[in-house]
């Protein structure tokens, strides 16, 4: 009972998994599981074309070259996950940092005419944290510069509205990714979706080149990763696991990136497996559900933590998905180690920004100040958002944090 209690954790994420995805670990799993994943998330997007890659950022580096798009700028957000710029330099391309705005995090759209030039060959456009993209701003840009292709990134926002237009259907394509966490999982994976029948047909044709189909291996891989995540990620076994995490027992399977390189999964040009499409399709199915709880413990947080000293809530947004619930703060580590101490795990993804990793410091795209993104990358906290029907663990949360400025 001591170590249970000693390891007693809340974690900063979990995947929304129930008893239908471990029975999609079963077999048999084939590649037809694939397209009606991928027939699933077509309707779920109010799309056309869904296309299925092994990673979101696979999904990237094709869509780039299905576009034509080689030795080319692509502008994107200083303040984005970094597989985002690592996709389009191995697509053969350099992307161009624009810097944030405090409202929602997003890519201030204001400075995006500054960044376009005549090597421009598309913008991506992100709605981070899962707050929706301006797409009054954006439609300004494209009717500017119709030649420029429009990507939507919507692997923190899935089907987020702007005033109640789909961020996803705005644009010639959008790219989300479906690792465990992410709103909607399919163990590892992601999709491109697109209404431009020649862009998929181009889509499916490097995927067809390009991608090796998944071994027997990489399917029970796939299995017992999501197996051992049930347990894992369980409150009195989730202390274990984190201990392990922060002791760098577990860096192959958390840390997405080091500071100094540009680089891909050693997989990523190997297919998703029919395990993975499988557990997608029970996913899909939870979606709206997912949302919504996500939307009440956003507004739980918005009501209960107004009065927090040295704390700057982010914004309720209609429409957004809140792939995370973003606070800032000036004393992030002293709270996230109070937090911790009280069993309570809070995270700091994106903790930096872009243009100053080593890796991206003295490229050409690094041609902007990104005040807003450096501020940003220092000092936003992560707070578990997965917790709407579970009212304890949130009001633990609030009071945690409330007590923190009393001691």
């Amino acid at each position: 009972m001591a170590i249970a209690g000693r390891y007693q954790m809340i974690p900063r994420l979990k995947p929304t998994l129930g008893w239908q995805e471990l029975a999609a670990l079963l077999p048999p799993a084939g590649e037809e599981e694939i397209q009606r994943f991928e027939q699933a998330f077509a309707r779920l997007m109010g799309q056309k074309h869904a296309i299925a890659f092994p990673y979101g950022r696979t999904g990237l580096v094709l869509l780039l070259e299905a576009l034509g798009l080689k030795e080319r700028e692509v502008i994107c957000p200083a303040y984005t996950c970094v597989v985002v710029p690592h996709a389009i330099v191995t697509s053969g391309n350099e992307p161009v940092f624009v810097d944030s705005q405090e409202e929602d995090f997003n890519m201030n759209l204001d400075l995006v005419p500054e960044a376009i030039t005549e090597k421009t060959g598309a913008i991506v456009a992100t709605s981070i944290f899962g707050y929706p993209v301006d797409l009054d701003r954006l439609d300004k840009i494209r009717q500017q510069h119709p030649q420029i292709p429009i990507i939507q990134d919507c692997a923190h926002s899935f089907a987020a509205e702007w005033k109640g237009r789909p961020v996803q259907q705005a644009g010639d394509a959008a790219i989300f990714g479906s690792n465990i966490s992410k709103i909607l999982t399919s163990i590892f994976g992601g999709m491109v979706t697109t209404d431009r029948d020649d862009l998929a047909d181009k889509l499916r044709q490097l995927r067809k080149a390009r991608i090796q189909p998944p071994t027997w291996q990489k399917a029970w891989r796939r299995r017992l990763y999501l197996a051992a995540i049930y347990p894992a990620f369980t409150a009195p076994i989730y202390g274990m696991t984190n201990a392990l995490e922060r002791s760098g027992l577990l860096n192959r399977f958390v840390k997405y990136y080091d500071e100094g390189i540009i680089e891909m999964p050693t997989d990523y040009l190997v297919g998703m497996t029919g395990v993975e499409a499988k557990v997608g399709q029970v996913q899909v199915g939870r979606y709206h559900d997912i949302i919504a709880n996500r939307r009440q413990v956003a507004e739980f947080y918005d009501k209960h933590l107004q009065e927090i000293p040295n704390f700057i809530l982010p914004p309720l947004v209609e429409g957004a998905t809140y792939s995370h619930y973003v606070p800032r703060t000036e004393h992030r580590q002293q709270r996230m180690q109070y937090a911790l101490k009280h069993g309570v795990q809070l995270g700091q993804i994106i903790e930096y920004c872009i243009p100053q990793m080593s890796a991206y410091r003295d490229r050409s795209g690094n041609r902007f100040a990104c005040p807003v993104a450096r501020q940003m990358a220092k000092t936003t906290v992560n707070l578990p958002v997965y917790l709407a029907k579970q009212g304890n663990q949130a009001l633990k949360i609030v009071e945690l944090l409330s007590k923190y400025n009393k001691i």
